[in-house]
């Protein structure tokens, strides 16, 4: 704004045109037109002390400022809104903006002038306001957008290899890690390893609305991908996301980025690594000299400001780190036994056919119906095909079943006769293993209980007369037939004689050769 004070200040001390201009950094026709305009107005120096330039330029040029007045000026608010969506440019709006002057009958802007004003309204309403944080509050976390590289040692092969970037909010104070992969095994294991290095965790934890950590963006209602919210309750934090395409509402990891992007990634740009392991030692290097690298326009440094005033109030860790988690869904097969990565695993007989979500970490699987956990079982490793069976879980008959083995079925064929056990163990030594003769006692069992323990101990001791190793299906026969109730007597009356035994012996003759 030219300087109306100064310029009739000077003019008063007697000071020529020229060097006014040369002191008050204007041209001669300014100055010339400034004192004209005065002179015009009765206006002197001194002037009033509560009168300031913008008023004086109102006095000395308000007719000349108004002219254009005339012309309507467009709603830039709504411009600047009209601007944010796809294919909108000022040129389209500016010809919209004429059809409607044109229709009211005013004066439209020059395309020149419209652009003017718009750029002094946007420059406005990019406005930032600092916001002040509390330590221990916030902590954000964000991939870098940079990559680094490791070489493969049997190739040469540059492999490429992400960044994760977690800033503490306060102090700014920054973790950096590099992995293999963006996947969720590699997000859940940057933020285990964050939290140990910081030796605690924030109340608030702010991602970016990637889909291992965000599984729908919404501004009021995100749904938070289960194993990251997982792992958030074990750390007593909560997770809320950024917005999506707002980067301030995680500006000190975005700037984090840039300023690790300079200081570790690119001052490692002619370093040569040849596993991850040794990329991360040297980052490390770089990123504890990054947080101990004093700031620029403050006392202190990130390290300093973390240990003084942000570390104590940090959320203490749980007693151990958070396990990783794989959620899945499985249906419960008709033998109450759910298949995951093919190992077999138990669920109660009553949730068959039912879908359940199943929690797998390394070395335990969770069931649950619900959201309620309805068990647990160690993981199995190894061979497929293993399988994992609690006996809760099982129907009333199948638990009889199991519980039988060799020793017990013993001890109930003693209860019913001498001949039964001698049979019984019988039936188990026949076969190479011991369980293959459970199916048989089982079978006994059932006899015991259709036909009465005298009738089978009698049976028994029939099928014993005949063979010293009785099989079930004979002790059986003898039950249908009834043979064990045949006495001895009956039996040696229906032996026949020598004679009758062999009456179908044939002779010499029928053996002659023609």
């Amino acid at each position: 704004m030219t300087p109306y004070r100064q310029i009739l200040r000077l003019h008063s001390q007697g000071i020529s045109q020229r060097n006014i201009a040369v002191s008050c950094a204007c041209s001669r026709n300014t100055v010339a037109k400034v004192i004209e305009r005065a002179a015009e107005l009765g206006m002197t120096w001194p002037l009033e002390n509560d009168l300031t330039d913008g008023e004086l330029r109102q006095r000395f040029f308000g007719p000349s400022a108004s002219a254009a007045t005339s012309r309507r000026y467009p709603d830039y608010e709504y411009v600047h809104k009209e601007m944010a969506k796809s294919g909108v440019t000022l040129s389209l709006l500016w010809s919209e903006y004429c059809e409607s002057c044109r229709l009211s009958q005013e004066l439209p802007l020059m395309y020149s002038q419209f652009c003017h004003y718009y750029q002094q309204y946007a420059q406005k309403s990019k406005a930032t306001m600092r916001i002040l944080r509390k330590p221990g509050e916030q902590l954000e976390v964000d991939w870098a957008g940079q990559t680094a590289a490791v070489i493969d040692r049997e190739t040469g092969e540059m492999i490429d290899v992400y960044i994760f970037v977690g800033v503490l909010s306060y102090s700014q104070y920054a973790y950096v890690e590099a992995f293999a992969s963006q996947d969720q095994e590699s997000w859940i294991a940057a933020h285990v390893n964050m939290y140990q290095f910081f030796g605690g965790a924030t109340r608030v934890l702010i991602p970016d609305n990637l889909k291992t950590g965000v599984e729908q963006s919404s501004w009021y209602t995100p749904v938070i991908n289960k194993t990251y919210q997982e792992m958030a309750e074990h750390y007593n934090t909560a997770v809320i996301p950024a917005r999506v395409r707002k980067p301030k509402d995680k500006a000190n990891v975005e700037g984090a980025v840039g300023v690790v992007s300079t200081w570790v990634i690119a001052a490692l740009r002619k370093q040569q690594c040849f596993s991850l392991a040794e990329l991360n030692e040297v980052i490390r290097e770089k990123r504890d000299a990054l947080n101990v690298r004093p700031f620029q326009k403050k006392e202190g440094s990130r390290r300093s400001v973390f240990l003084a005033e942000e570390k104590p109030l940090l959320l203490s860790l749980p007693a151990t780190p958070y396990e990783l988690a794989t959620w899945k869904v499985a249906t419960v097969q008709f033998n109450y036994h759910i298949s995951l990565e093919k190992m077999n695993y138990s669920v109660p007989y009553e949730y068959i056919k039912h879908r359940v979500d199943v929690r797998l970490t390394r070395n335990v699987v969770e069931v649950f119906f619900n959201h309620h956990r309805i068990c647990s079982h160690p993981r199995l490793h190894g061979h497929p095909g293993q399988y994992s069976t609690q006996e809760a879980h099982m129907p009333q008959n199948h638990k009889t079943y199991i519980a039988w083995d060799a020793d017990r079925f013993v001890s109930w064929a003693k209860s019913v006769g001498p001949q039964t056990t001698i049979t019984v163990r019988a039936i188990l030594s026949a076969h190479k293993v011991e369980q293959q003769g459970y199916r048989s006692c089982m079978a006994l069992l059932k006899l015991a209980d259709k036909h009465g323990v005298t009738r089978l101990e009698a049976a028994c001791a029939k099928a014993l007369s005949y063979t010293p190793n009785p099989s079930f299906r004979s002790v059986k026969t003898i039950l249908a037939t009834g043979q064990d109730r045949v006495s001895a007597a009956e039996t040696a009356a229906a032996v026949p004689t020598d004679a009758t035994v062999h009456g179908f012996t044939r002779g010499a003759n029928y053996y002659g050769r023609e």
